[in-house]
């Protein structure tokens, strides 16, 4: 055989070496591809589901609130209805009619979790209360003699604490 026969020899040799090896780059190119576009799709839905949730949060805050005004508003229309009757209406009637108002308006805090904090005869705690004065008792020192506003939880977290008055020397 020549040289030169041998050479074709060898390069068709080679040439059928290369052709699998070119068509298995194709494949791969093609599994690239094709997990490349996945990846975009995966992307743009990710995108899709941040607006989406955003909107949502945005919608949520809105309306977070709107079962409890939708409770307060008896109380509302409670507050017309003294007003309007005040006119006709013995003080005593009057007074009646907005403690009603006061205890309807606290059962509906009572449903949302909204608890007193209990102050009077009890000892100072400075987790639920706020001293706002000492003065002189003969009840045992540190012991709350006076609300002068009372504090409340929700849900047992402490949302306001009560404005005291405490026994002291």
């Amino acid at each position: 055989m020549t040289d030169n026969e041998e050479l074709l020899v060898q390069k068709e040799e080679e040439a059928s070496q290369i052709d699998p090896l070119k068509k298995e780059i194709e494949e791969k190119n093609k599994i690239i591809d094709e997990q490349k576009s996945q990846l975009l799709r995966a992307l743009a839905d990710m995108e899709n589901l941040k607006k989406r949730v955003a909107s949502e949060k945005e919608s949520f805050h809105q309306f977070a609130n709107e079962r409890l005004i939708s409770d307060l508003l008896p109380v509302l229309d409670g507050f017309d209805r003294a007003l309007e009757s005040s006119d006709r209406s013995k003080t005593e009637d009057i007074i009646k009619g907005v403690a009603l108002i006061k205890r309807q308006m606290f059962d509906i805090l009572q449903k949302m979790g909204v608890l007193e904090v209990e102050a009077v005869d009890k000892m100072f705690d400075p987790n639920f209360h706020e001293a706002i004065m000492k003065k002189e008792s003969d009840k045992p020192e540190n012991t709350v003699i006076e609300e002068m506003q009372k504090g409340y939880t929700l849900n047992g977290r402490l949302i306001r604490p009560s404005m005291v008055i405490v026994s002291g020397k």
